[in-house]
């Protein structure tokens, strides 16, 4: 059993090891980029003080930290939420959330001392976070890929019932552009 095991592992390992290979001798990336950052001066402040204050401990940002999941993740959070609803978050995050948090919130939370971080601080890291932004279609984003999606549209005339169109709207049929959604993003921050 443990030699079945091991060998797996092995090979596993070895795997890895090619794909690295591979994708280092690559021009073009193998995972391509769905989100991107313009950090400001304070925005970088605050990614060091993430890395820092142990953020990544249970969040990845940048690509750096831990890979435990989607709610983990945080690249392109600032398409989501706002940078005052960050900021809020991260001083009470039960009551911003509107629920009991898993690792946010009062002790014996584990991530109990972001809200114990000086106010400066916690702002700088709210403001690198608020810049993390997700491109138009990425699964991270609110709104779908620019134009239309042979996917998207197979899905819905797959698994739509036939009455979905009377009773709601295609939002890709009134969608701004990516270049409108970015700019729109940035006069609400």
């Amino acid at each position: 059993m443990f030699i079945v095991a091991g060998a797996f592992v092995v090979l596993a390992f070895i795997g890895f090891i090619v794909m690295l290979m591979i994708q280092s001798h690559e021009e073009k990336p193998m995972f391509e980029m769905k989100t991107h950052f313009e950090l400001s001066a304070e925005g970088q402040k605050g990614s060091e003080a993430f890395r820092l204050n142990g953020c990544t401990t249970c969040h990845r940002a940048l690509r750096n930290g831990t890979n435990m999941g989607r709610t983990a993740e945080l690249d392109g959070i600032g398409s989501r939420r706002t940078l005052q609803w960050i900021e809020a978050f991260l001083a009470d995050p039960e009551k911003t959330y509107g629920a009991p948090t898993v690792d946010h919130g009062a002790t014996p939370k584990r991530a109990d001392y972001v809200a114990k971080i000086d106010a400066h601080t916690r702002h700088q890291i709210a403001v690198f976070l608020s810049e993390l932004k997700s491109d138009p279609g990425s699964s991270t984003a609110e709104v779908p890929p620019d134009g239309r999606s042979e996917f998207i549209d197979s899905m819905v005339k797959t698994w739509a019932p036939a009455d979905w169109k009377e009773k709601y709207h295609d939002v890709r049929e009134k969608m701004p552009t990516a270049d409108a959604y970015s700019q729109d993003a940035k006069e609400t921050h």
